[in-house]
């Protein structure tokens, strides 16, 4: 099954292409930074993301010594607001925060266990921006949202993220783009859902997921529509293949 978004969750992971995206980096244990330096203008503030070994960072923060960063460290921007706040250990971070240079939290990072742990994201006017709750280092449930507070991505996963509940996507107005999800958790089938620009329903269908092959499937019947909301084709699918 392809998911046509941009998964705003590798940038949030600290993906997008920066030059901070390093092995490792110095560390003064108080730097100071400039808004064009340290803040991408639409995912933010994602340098210190690398730095989160449980949830796939590969980087080690390291003081001018050259040692792993440790304990507390702060980071500022140019006019002396703080911008970052973290604890380390060997380099790597356990928890932190970071912030807008109006005061307002940008990302928030904790972990509850050693297994669970979440991040935060948040608009500069502290209205959310991302939610996503970590199992084990993955994704577990990402609520994404548009700075008018609808939702623009929500994905929710079984609690060992063995399969999906739903993964649904929408436009910034609250019509539905793509909608996906459960309907019967034994069997493993879903409802699935596309849609036009105008918001008119393009095709639906059911699907199942198969376990043997980790993929979700087209099976029964599938109905597609044009703009305007006719019916322009049914099709009958037995595990992906059209009979």
């Amino acid at each position: 099954m392809t998911i046509n978004k941009l998964n705003f969750s590798l940038l949030l992971l600290g993906f997008a292409s920066s030059s901070f995206a390093q092995a490792s980096y110095s560390s003064s244990l108080s730097n100071k930074f400039t808004k064009q330096q340290i803040v991408d203008p639409y995912y933010g503030i994602v340098r210190y993301n690398k730095l989160i070994a449980s949830i796939g960072g590969d980087s080690i923060r390291k003081a001018k010594d050259g040692r792993p960063v440790q304990d507390w460290v702060e980071d500022y921007y140019v006019g002396g607001k703080l911008l970052h706040k973290g604890f380390y250990v060997d380099g790597t971070i356990k928890v932190f925060t970071n912030y807008h240079e109006n005061g307002q939290i940008e990302r928030n990072f904790t972990s509850t266990d050693l297994k669970h742990s979440k991040l935060e994201v948040f608009y500069d006017d502290g209205k959310p921006r991302s939610t996503i709750n970590y199992f084990l280092g993955n994704a577990q449930k990402q609520y994404d949202f548009y700075q008018n507070g609808s939702p623009e991505y929500i994905e929710e996963n079984d609690k060992n993220i063995e399969f999906l509940f739903k993964r649904n996507s929408y436009q910034e107005n609250g019509s539905p783009i793509s909608i996906f999800e459960l309907t019967d958790k034994k069997k493993k089938t879903y409802l699935k859902k596309e849609y036009h620009e105008n918001g008119k329903l393009k095709e639906e269908g059911t699907m199942i997921y198969r376990k043997d092959l980790a993929d979700y499937q087209k099976d029964g019947v599938w109905t597609y529509f044009d703009e305007k909301g006719n019916n322009i084709k049914t099709e009958t699918y037995h595990k992906g293949n059209l009979e």
